[in-house]
């Protein structure tokens, strides 16, 4: 069944909704994310509008996926603000409502995020992290192009456990291999 579905950048209105979404992303999928949901439920409503700032000097764009006026899923671009990071962009916080998996939504969200990224000239390549056995979520990102480039032992410690982290990327254009650039 496919559901109609809004993919839009979201605006510091949808702050509440966001926040409600990502604490139980959080709270569901401890090993999916480095901040746990005591930190982030104890950061002001402002850091969340902030979050969600829109503007030309944004530092991250994040983006809603919509099922009617429901917010059901999301996934954010963190820009690199040092010059000499400046043509790498980070994909972040991918989550999807449980009760909206499986309908595609993931994969709206990808492209949407990289649609943005290539709409960007300076912006070069799309990296991310995977929590290591998260097969969905890497197949997903790789069916996008992401390749993974390394493994991060012990990325994030998890209820007296740890977890690796999959390193990836994307390139958004053709590149030249590192040793033709100057």
């Amino acid at each position: 069944m496919t559901l109609p579905v809004d993919v839009r950048r979201l605006t510091p209105a949808h702050a509440a909704a966001y926040r409600r979404l990502m604490l139980e992303a959080y709270a569901r999928h401890p090993e999916a994310f480095t901040s746990s949901a005591e930190e982030r439920a104890a950061l002001p409503e402002t850091w969340w509008e902030a979050r969600l700032a829109e503007g030309p000097d944004a530092s991250e764009v994040v983006f809603g996926a919509f099922v009617g006026d429901e917010l059901a899923g999301t996934v954010g671009l963190l820009f690199e603000p040092r010059a000499k990071g400046r043509h790498k962009a980070t994909l972040f916080g991918m989550m999807v409502d449980a009760a909206y998996r499986r309908h595609g939504l993931g994969a709206q969200l990808v492209a949407a995020a990289l649609d943005h990224a290539r709409s960007l000239p300076r912006l070069l390549l799309v990296q991310l992290t995977v929590t290591d056995g998260n097969d969905g979520a890497r197949a997903l990102y790789e069916r996008f192009g992401f390749q993974p480039w390394g493994c991060e032992p012990y990325a994030v410690a998890v209820g007296g456990r740890h977890v690796a982290k999959i390193h990836m990327w994307c390139p958004l254009r053709a590149l030249p291999t590192p040793r033709e650039n100057p």
